[in-house]
């Protein structure tokens, strides 16, 4: 019988590489899949166990999402898809160029789609698909208009594809983290006031981890009656404010 595979699109850094440990830890042999390939590798070479495989993969190019899926379908019996590619920008709508919108919305939304279009052709029979969304799919923030807007549509997207899989017992579910200490989330922590405003509408008072969060995306991964969820992961953040990161970046830079 050929062993259970999984495969962590985004899996070279942060919540993703914390992810690709997890699933090694727990017995699968992993595809770590990156825009990134030699962070991919420098992944899956560290995981334990064996069977690991390394691959490039830009999420906005349908030839490589469908040939990564094949390729991980072919590698044994693919039963868990983890999707934590991502990407941000700041600006306001009335000031942000166009194609930095559709660069963030095409990494974030329809990549995601691309993800979960070629996965549910080939993640095995009662298998189970978990994206990344965020805090931002229910919190607005000024200055985060095609992040919030991305993360919104996956939420949603999780669900509609949850209705489609059921058919075949695929689950599809999602996390949803607030702020979590990655190499995404750095630069903005050490802007003045960002990270004490985020800590102050943290009702549990901290930042997450990527590992944290990696233990959420396992649980969906194993809970075989839950599907079509989007699971708040934020230290009780998603009760109060939003943080006012654009306003602190104009305090600092003008």
């Amino acid at each position: 019988m050929n062993r259970s595979r999984a495969l962590v699109v985004g899996g070279a850094s942060g919540i993703g590489a914390a992810t690709t440990h997890a699933l090694a830890d727990a017995g699968y042999a992993v595809t770590v899949a990156d825009v990134v390939e030699d962070g991919a590798r420098a992944v899956a070479d560290a995981l334990a166990g064996t069977g690991h495989l390394a691959r490039r993969c830009d999420v906005t190019r349908e030839a490589d999402v469908a040939s990564m899926l094949t390729e991980a379908g072919s590698e044994g019996d693919l039963t868990a898809v983890v999707n934590s590619a991502g990407s941000s920008t700041l600006g306001l709508l009335t000031d942000l160029d166009e194609a930095e919108f559709r660069r963030v919305t095409d990494i974030c939304l329809h990549g995601a789609f691309l993800v979960l279009k070629h996965a549910g052709r080939h993640v095995a029979d009662a298998g189970a698909i978990c994206s990344l969304t965020s805090l931002n799919a229910r919190r607005a923030a000024a200055g985060f208009g095609p992040y919030c807007a991305a993360k919104a549509g996956l939420a949603m997207l999780t669900q509609v594809a949850a209705l489609e899989l059921a058919p075949r017992r695929v689950r599809v579910n999602a996390v949803s983290p607030g702020l979590v200490d990655t190499p995404l989330t750095a630069p903005a922590m050490e802007i003045p006031g960002v990270r004490d405003d985020y800590l102050d509408n943290t009702p549990l008072g901290r930042a997450g981890t990527p590992e944290e969060v990696a233990e959420a995306v396992l649980f969906t991964l194993r809970s075989a009656w839950l599907t079509g969820e989007v699971i708040d992961l934020n230290g009780g953040a998603h009760l109060l404010a939003y943080p006012d990161v654009h306003g602190h970046v104009v305090r600092a830079f003008g």
